[in-house]
């Protein structure tokens, strides 16, 4: 949802009306709320994979979306609709398929969501050109890279050493777990932490599920450990880092090569590969490194030993990040709008 909201910064609300639909219950609205957007709910329900058992009542679900999705068009009657994926968003595709409509991929390879959107969408915008081969040649697809929050854009390496009180000769290492954390990251953390410490300056977003089990274990770890369990500030976070280790979600895609931050990534096992594509996309090109899962507790502190230990190669990892680097994605995929509204 970063994205959408992201792209939504850009728009003129003076001569641009924006109605954000999301589903009921979901945290969106919070999010929505505090970006001074209205907001509708609508109910939605995946189908694929579900059970039998549940199937009767998804599919319920997405029927009422789709007729309050209807209600909604015929209320709000926009000249657009910009999809970022999501089963949410089906029931306002099907019911909005008179409608000029965009969509934005932002990992590289999309989901069943995304491909099913792909087939209502006039226009895809996509984060990186490998997304390409997953949808048909006939669409119209426009390459914008990942849209990026400016808050994120506005700190420099100094600013965000001074807001963090770090020492400036010190390297410093981020570990990022995402909004609800990543498990096996932090309890591989807290294995290695005090030889982290002898070396580096520590920057650890435990996430929430997590945050209670890291403050007991850390209350002695010192003035060169922060640990939060959510930052607003992320991109404070990201200028401060020398490296970063973290799961392969799509914001890596965009966030990373903004500031030229070389990475560990390990993606997350338990799910589709969306994760390990958008690893092997930044690993073969020479800026970032994997780690599997599984051997995060037995390798983790040699390879950051190993990296930071190199600092040629790890400059080198960084201007690889740095030449992916999209700055204006948010600005494209906006410009795209008005050409199809203009339309």
């Amino acid at each position: 949802m970063y994205p959408a909201l992201t792209v939504a910064e850009k728009l003129d609300k003076n001569q641009h009306q924006v109605l954000w639909v999301g589903s009921e219950g979901g945290m969106e609205a919070d999010l929505v709320a505090r970006a001074s957007l209205n907001f509708e709910a609508i109910q939605a329900a995946g189908v694929h994979g579900v059970s039998l058992a549940k199937l009767p009542s998804n599919l319920a679900k997405l029927w009422r979306g789709y007729q309050q999705s209807r209600k909604i068009l015929e209320g709000f009657q926009p000249e657009v609709l910009f999809f970022t994926g999501g089963y949410v968003a089906i029931p306002m595709a099907l019911a909005g398929l008179k409608l000029k409509s965009l969509l934005y991929v932002p990992d590289i390879e999309p989901g069943l969501a995304l491909k099913t959107l792909a087939r209502f969408s006039d226009h895809i915008a996509l984060t990186t050109p490998e997304s390409k081969k997953w949808f048909s040649r006939k669409k119209k697809m426009t390459v914008t890279g990942y849209p990026l929050r400016d808050d994120i854009k506005k700190w420099s390496k100094s600013d965000a050493q001074a807001y963090f009180k770090l020492e400036t000769d010190l390297p410093t290492v981020l570990f990022v777990g995402g909004s609800s954390g990543a498990r096996s990251i932090n309890q591989a953390v807290l294995a290695v932490l005090d030889q982290l410490l002898e070396k580096y300056q520590i920057i650890h977003l435990t996430g929430h599920l997590d945050w209670e089990t890291v403050q007991a274990a850390t209350v002695n770890a010192g003035d060169r450990y922060h640990a939060f369990p959510y930052l607003h500030e992320i991109g404070a976070a990201m200028a401060a880092a020398d490296l970063a280790v973290s799961r392969a979600g799509a914001s890596t895609l965009g966030e990373y090569p903004f500031f030229g931050l070389p990475a560990i990534l390990v993606p997350y096992p338990y799910a589709w590969r969306y994760q390990k594509v958008n690893a092997d996309y930044l690993v073969e090109r020479g800026a970032a490194v994997m780690l599997p899962d599984e051997e995060l507790k037995t390798d983790l502190l040699k390879l950051i030993n190993d990296l930071l230990a190199n600092p040629a190669y790890l400059e080198h990892m960084s201007r690889a990040m740095s030449a992916l680097s999209e700055p204006m994605a948010a600005e494209r995929i906006t410009e795209l709008l008005f050409e199809m509204t203009e339309a």
